[in-house]
């Protein structure tokens, strides 16, 4: 599937963002880890793909086949290494929906059958349903019928802990259900949940444990019936654009018939106008939908139809596989090990803050990142600059960027190495300016790695070497305020309010400007404490023929990645009465050597957080030598330098000009994002034009090996090593004067 295809299926999928009431004096966004560390980490290129695992796992014998998300994984296997179908014994499905409606919630108006483990790769669930390997599907005709009630829930939390895993289930179960839960009284004996996936799990189990042919299932009726997957919706044969199979190629992708029922009109977003019905709440697509049909189209498969009650009647649990949840969860037999507290003898989480009780703090800022490799580098950078220069005030996370959410971890991570667990984080929206919530416009260029946004998963294994933060990325919606993840705009109102009399704020923007286009438009006295922006970002359009960066969108040659990924945002911000200076593509470039700021680096002093950037810097240096989806990493290289002009300028020997802009926004993907020079245009924006990029380069690293303001706790090995002693006995910290530690009670 296409780059752009991948975005009508990812809208689908909620994304997170809930938030919360922030206050100033609040640790908001503090969590107790559970889980222990292993010592196994993400390495790109290095971590074997799902299909080197399966492949291997599969030729080696007899293998059973246990699907809980999209099908992707094992029709790639199936389509192939057809030789390997006789080593596959069945297939076990979570997923489908063959009498009961469907749950696609946030796109029912479009299609009110399908599934999203289906829906979010209907090919594929037709390629396993029809490669002629039996199948056994668990769908949500069966899953409906086990819900999480609160019988439930309280007999799991009151009895069934017994082991680290039961704990943290009851833990994260208990998560989802405050977050989910409403104000009121108890919903009927439902928490609102269903336990769909564990279910699915115990019904295969059931079945392998009793013979598949041979025994009754202990948790499910079962039934077979004639289904397939619907992938496309008729008229078949029609070309309009939306099939990535067919439409603009000469020869159907996979050998696929023409006008046959793969070659119809594919949903293309959650709002389809096609799948709308004018005056109809549901729609008429049926994309993902496992349909019972008949004759030779259908395959005959083995379908849980309900979950079977408990056969004990006076227990309070309703349903026999519940019954059994829990006594496996708890059963000593292969418990966990350990969880943190037991891993490390003497676990304490504690938070770093710094002592500015007679430190003259200058100037505040904000910093407003997307979470790219080089944002994390600006971060660090800032963290380290002088607080007689600026005072790092709070950080914004935009979501529209290149970010994971959960990669807030790394952020509060970061803060909490540098001993600024005072700084909070706040999270942005997860969708453009003017863009519906559960929409994904431009997002698609973003280039995707195998969990995720490609660049992200880097970050995710090279981060596993930093101190782990009390402090955690926390989606749920309680009343408690330190139990949510703060919102952008939130930090932005705590922020405000603790500025002294004429003081400003100066931010610095490295992503997409819809957090401060965000701000800009829901408070309106903003720009009265807004002195200056620096913007990393924009390609101007002046009569050159330099070309853009958004390589994943060819035909946008001319716009650059934080302007394209939110063009409505650009021209809001940078069209607005605001302070700007730009930090554009054309002097990022210039800054973007490997080679030159690896040898700075390398020449100077190893602090704790020199060595991460530069073990981040080889990384991606290494990377984008090695495979051609890392060959636009050097562009990370270049964000950096936005950190560094607005705490150093003046010293790089730099030049600005001053241009009338506008930006192009809400055109098409051919010229969204493109910053042009225009006559017509009143606003005069700084633009970094020139500057010495040795300089740049040596004043970063010593910056960076600056012994002054480093980290007051260098990595995770260090901090194994504090937990394996006695709190009285550990000297080898050595906090600096500056800093003042608070341990955080164990409410385990």
């Amino acid at each position: 599937m296409s780059t752009a295809g991948s975005c009508r299926y990812r809208q689908a999928i909620p994304l997170g963002r809930h938030g919360g009431r922030l206050d100033s004096d609040t640790n908001a966004g503090v969590r107790r880890g559970f889980l222990p560390q292993g010592p196994r980490r993400y390495t790109p290129l290095r971590q074997p793909t799902a299909q080197r695992v399966m492949v291997d796992t599969v030729s080696a014998g007899t293998t059973t086949l246990l699907l809980l998300g999209t099908h992707t994984n094992a029709a790639l296997l199936l389509m192939a290494h057809p030789h390997l179908r006789r080593n596959i014994e069945r297939v076990y499905v979570s997923g489908g929906s063959v009498r009961a409606t469907g749950n696609l919630f946030t796109a029912y108006g479009a299609n009110p059958f399908a599934e999203f483990n289906v829906f979010g790769d209907p090919f594929a669930a037709y390629q396993v349903l029809h490669s002629g390997v039996p199948v056994t599907l668990v769908p949500l005709d069966a899953t409906n019928t086990i819900p999480v009630t609160v019988e439930f829930f309280a007999e799991f939390g009151s009895r069934w802990q017994s082991t680290p895993e039961a704990r943290y289930c009851f833990q994260s179960l208990d998560k989802v259900l405050k977050r989910d839960r409403k104000p009121g009284p108890d919903l009927h004996g439902s928490t609102g949940a269903n336990m769909w996936d564990s279910f699915a799990a115990g019904v295969a189990f059931s079945a392998m444990r009793n013979g598949e042919a041979n025994g009754g299932n202990e948790f499910a009726e079962l039934e077979y019936m004639n289904i397939t997957v619907i992938t496309s919706n008729e008229p078949y044969g029609l070309r309009d654009g939306s099939n990535p199979f067919f439409d603009g190629r000469a020869t159907p992708k996979f050998g696929l018939k023409e006008g046959g029922v793969h070659s119809g009109h594919v949903q293309t977003g959650i709002r389809d106008s096609f799948c709308l019905l004018p005056g109809n709440s549901s729609g008429r697509c049926q994309d993902g939908y496992t349909k019972e049909v008949s004759g030779s189209e259908g395959v005959r498969v083995r379908v849980a139809t309900s979950a079977k009650p408990n056969t004990d009647n006076s227990s309070s649990l309703d349903r026999e596989f519940s019954k059994s949840f829990l006594k496996v969860l708890n059963a000593p037999k292969q418990a966990g090990r350990f969880n943190i507290n037991t891993q490390f003898p003497y676990y304490r989480e504690v938070l770093y803050k710094p002592d500015f009780m007679n430190v003259s703090r200058r100037k505040p800022i904000i910093f407003d990142m997307d979470m790219s490799p080089g944002d994390f580098v600006s971060l660090i950078y800032l963290l380290k600059a002088p607080r007689e220069v600026i005072d790092l005030k709070g950080v914004l996370v935009n979501g529209n960027g290149w970010a994971n959410i959960a990669s807030i971890d790394i952020i509060y991570d970061i803060l909490h190495m540098m001993g600024r667990d005072d700084i909070p984080v706040g999270l942005g929206n997860t969708t453009a300016l003017g863009t519906p919530t559960l929409g994904c416009t431009n997002a698609y260029a973003i280039p995707m790695g195998s969990g995720g946004f490609i660049d992200s998963d880097t970050l995710y294994g090279l981060a596993r070497s930093l101190p782990r933060s009390p402090r955690r990325y926390t989606p749920e919606c309680s009343d408690d305020s330190e139990d949510r993840q703060p919102l952008a705009f939130e930090v932005w109102q705590s922020i405000k309010k603790q500025l002294g009399p004429g003081e400003k704020i100066t931010l610095l923007t490295s992503g997409p400007l819809t957090n401060l286009a965000n701000i800009s438009l829901s408070d309106k006295d903003a720009s009265s404490v807004i002195e200056r922006v620096y913007v990393v970002g924009g390609l101007i359009r002046d009569g050159g023929q330099e070309k853009g960066n958004v390589f994943t969108v060819p035909s946008n040659k001319y716009a650059e990645f934080n302007m394209f990924l939110d063009p409505l945002a650009a021209k809001t911000v940078i069209e607005s009465n605001l302070n700007i200076t730009l930090i554009p593509l054309t002097a990022q470039r210039r800054a973007a050597s490997f080679e030159a700021v690896l040898e700075a680096l390398e020449e100077t002093h190893q602090t704790p957080e020199l060595k991460f950037v530069h073990g981040l810097f080889s990384l991606l240096k290494e990377l984008r030598r090695k495979h051609k989806l890392y060959r636009h990493v050097d562009m990370f290289l270049g964000e950096v330098l936005g950190a560094v002009y607005m705490v150093q300028g003046s010293d790089l020997e730099s030049s600005v000009k001053l241009k009338p802009i506008s930006v192009v926004a809400n055109t098409t993907e051919v010229t969204d994002g493109q910053i042009v020079v225009s006559k017509q245009s009143s606003k005069l924006v700084k633009v970094l034009s020139h500057f010495n990029a040795e300089i740049y380069y040596n004043r970063l690293a010593s910056s960076l090996a600056n012994n002054t303001q480093s980290a007051v706790i260098g990595s995770f090995e260090e901090q194994m090593a504090i937990w394996s002693r006695p709190p009285n006995n550990i000297q080898s910290l050595d906090i600096p004067n500056s800093y003042s530690s608070t341990a955080m009670e164990d409410q385990r």
